[in-house]
């Protein structure tokens, strides 16, 4: 299981797509909060768009992502597909991450030399 973590920084619309009209997607951006902040682009598809209606922008949330991935006539898309949003309070965000330094610390601790 992959997740997100961040503030939502933009919440789509809910839009129809396809040839048929039928296939439903919307946009989530979520900005990480690490040394080098990202702006995620999160697709929301089909029953799943209506669970953003009861966020706004600046939540901290946790989203459960799929990563998905296709070719079309020799290129190579990667997208991500939201499946579960959380709301997030700051203190545990800042709790979920470990920085690289203290990684490596760790594990020079645990070495035998």
């Amino acid at each position: 299981m992959s997740e997100v973590i961040g503030s939502i920084i933009h919440i789509g619309n809910t839009e129809t797509v396809g040839s048929a009209g039928t296939f439903k997607k919307r946009l989530l951006v979520v900005k990480t909060d690490e040394q080098y902040s990202q702006e995620v682009p999160i697709d929301f598809v089909q029953d799943k768009c209506d669970i953003l209606d009861k966020y706004t922008i600046g939540q901290n949330v946790k989203v459960g992502i799929n990563i998905r991935g296709n070719s079309h006539n020799g290129k190579w898309y990667c997208s991500l597909n939201g499946w579960r949003i959380d709301k997030e309070d700051a203190a545990t965000q800042k709790e979920t991450f470990t920085a690289p330094s203290e990684v490596l610390q760790q594990a020079a601790d645990g070495l035998p030399f």
